[in-house]
């Protein structure tokens, strides 16, 4: 029954475009003012919130798949050196963006306790506390970009390329971490659309300028004429460049959207202090400490993993970077609703409904589940092409679509566990969640991991991380049936 309607309204809001921004502000209203919402009208503002952010994310998947091959061009050894310090970059983002959500967290129950002034008070401290905190996380990279591929286990051959990705990707911190606290705060009032459509114009930016600087000048053909396309000839730091660069102009418009453009949120609306208080960074530290706890041990568990196959060699390191970005296919739509669980749930229990709560908690985990299980079907199937867009080497190509097969099981309870965690940090609840992640990735994961891929090589850590994935989706369903997340609500 949920399925048949979750398909129903899916496709009235695909098509149709029921989901106008006029409907879900409406919605959006419905839940602050205390009234009423139909399980109809529930899944229409779920979705109205989820769509554009799975589009966005679909668009930055795609353009990795394009970034990807783009490096791949270059051969086994530059795609590893920049395969090897992707992890530890997510490791960096995620702590910028947990730190970002511990003020985000009290701008969604500030407005859905209709106290809009207080919120764009959060929203001035933010700016200045997450801009200092991105300075000094900057620094800390920058002294590490020359040890950490050494620390990695990293082939002599690539750690040079490998430091420089890394050193160039930390130059640029800062104004990545503009563009996290911006559109943080306008999900967190509702507003999807903006920073959906400017990651999605970032993701494009980032394939012209990679186009320019990561190749040299050369000949191509070009409507039955040949021309001559200008180019740095940079490699690895143009990758590096072309993503930072990217991110710079985005990070300047989202954050003018924010303080001038926000319906709820702009700061041009009255005045007020950017000075910082102990108030409101406590309750800041107390949602965020735990996600950037998790976080951080969640990457570095993810970075001994990688250091667990780089002795497998180029080409085995190359197919584990090129599978996880084939694999977010899968997953773009699970981040996507998770960013709207986090909106509604937030609002929800800032508006003290506890029972709405409740619902748009399993609305958001079960639609991910199908639409995360229904992408893993397509991924199985068409494993080997995803692989063969982003590398030419059969080597790695049929290494990367073994491992994908073994992942796709594994997606639906994936699914579970991304929204789960939305749903949580909505709730400001994330001390729990992240002693479940941490548990199951540092006992399970990489247990199985160090234990299977002595006999089965990149295969058995695959087949480790999937067994590691139903574990957590589990754990997370039986916690959600819980109602200890719903206590926890910001004052």
């Amino acid at each position: 029954m949920f399925c048949t309607q979750w398909w129903n309204i899916f496709f009235i809001i695909t098509i149709r475009d029921m989901a106008s921004q006029t409907d879900k502000d409406t919605l959006m209203k419905l839940i602050r003012e205390g009234k009423p919402l139909s399980h109809r009208q529930q899944l229409q503002l779920t979705f109205s919130l989820s769509l554009p952010a799975i589009l966005a994310n679909a668009s930055a998947m795609v353009m990795q798949f394009i970034d990807a091959a783009m490096v791949g061009q270059l051969g086994a050894d530059d795609s590893a050196s920049v395969g090897l310090m992707g992890t530890t970059n997510w490791l960096f983002e995620g702590v910028l963006s947990a730190f970002a959500a511990g003020y985000a967290v009290q701008v969604a129950h500030l407005l859905g306790a209709k106290r809009n002034a207080d919120a764009r008070q959060v929203v001035r401290q933010a700016i200045v506390v997450c801009l200092g905190f991105s300075c000094l996380l900057a620094g800390l990279g920058l002294l590490l970009s020359r040890p950490l591929p050494v620390w990695l286990g990293a082939e002599p051959h690539i750690r040079a390329n490998a430091t420089i990705y890394f050193a160039t990707f930390m130059l640029f911190v800062p104004f990545f971490m503009v563009d996290i606290v911006a559109s943080s705060m306008l999900r967190s009032s509702g507003n999807m659309r903006i920073p959906s459509i400017l990651n999605i114009l970032m993701c494009v930016l980032d394939v012209i300028f990679n186009f320019f600087l990561i190749f040299p000048s050369r000949e191509i053909a070009l409507m039955g004429h040949t021309v001559t396309m200008p180019g740095a000839g940079l490699g690895v730091m143009g990758a590096a460049l072309g993503t930072a660069c990217a991110g710079f102009i985005i990070a300047m418009l989202m954050m003018y959207y924010l303080v001038f453009r926000s319906s709820e949120l702009r700061l041009t609306i009255d005045r007020g202090t950017f000075l910082p208080t102990w108030r409101t960074f406590k309750k800041s530290i107390k949602i965020s400490t735990p996600m950037g706890l998790q976080h951080v041990m969640m990457c570095s568990a993810s970075i001994v993993i990688t250091g667990i196959v780089a002795p497998l060699g180029s080409i085995a390191l190359a197919a584990n970077s090129f599978g996880i970005t084939a694999e977010s296919l899968c997953y773009m739509s699970g981040y996507g609703i998770a960013d709207a669980a986090t909106t509604l749930i937030g609002q929800s229990l800032g508006a003290g409904r506890k029972q709405l709560t409740r619902s748009f908690a399993w609305i958001t985990v079960l639609s991910g589940m199908v639409i995360m299980g229904t992408m893993a079907v397509l991924m199985y199937v068409f494993a080997a092409e995803l692989m063969g867009l982003m590398s030419p080497v059969p080597e790695i190509v049929e290494l990367g679509a073994r491992c994908l097969r073994v992942e796709a099981w594994a997606e639906p309870l994936f699914g579970a566990a991304i929204i789960g965690y939305g749903v949580f940090v909505g709730a400001g609840y994330t001390l729990a969640p992240c002693g479940i992640n941490l548990v199951s990735m540092w006992i399970v994961r990489l247990g199985l991991s160090a234990i299977m891929v002595t006999s089965m090589g990149l295969y058995g850590v695959w087949m480790a991380m999937a067994i590691e994935l139903c574990f957590r989706g589990t754990i997370y369903l039986v916690w959600l049936s819980t109602k200890r997340w719903m206590k926890t609500v910001i004052d």
